[in-house]
């Protein structure tokens, strides 16, 4: 088997382009994050634990990642309205990336 050869090759057509095309985003990992830390999270409560990302931005980044099947939206007929935000079984997959971020950032936290 010969060496490969970057002129031959295409990052397109590799899982991680893929992967990067469904997590990329200012805030995409850190909701990833948020709901792998509490499980089933209401849309307010994200947004003040997140802090810095606008209604209309953590808007937006839901629904993009409720398209790509990483998040579930639960929707209750209420007044007022009630919706909580949990992981789907295809974004449960992504938590060992997530933890080995996690473990990464711990051990190399420069002071």
């Amino acid at each position: 088997m010969g060496e490969r050869c970057i002129s031959q090759e295409c990052l397109e057509t590799t899982g991680f382009s893929y992967t990067l095309s469904l997590i990329n985003g200012k805030y995409k990992m850190t909701i990833l994050y948020t709901l792998m830390e509490f499980g089933i999270v209401r849309f307010n409560e994200m947004k003040k634990y997140i802090g810095e990302i606008s209604f209309k931005t953590l808007s937006s980044t839901l629904k993009e990642l409720e398209a790509d099947q990483l998040v579930n939206r639960k929707e209750y007929p209420q007044i007022p309205p009630k919706v909580e935000y949990s992981l789907t079984e295809r974004g449960k997959s992504l938590i060992p990336i997530l933890d080995s971020m996690c473990e990464w950032g711990d051990k190399n936290r420069l002071p």
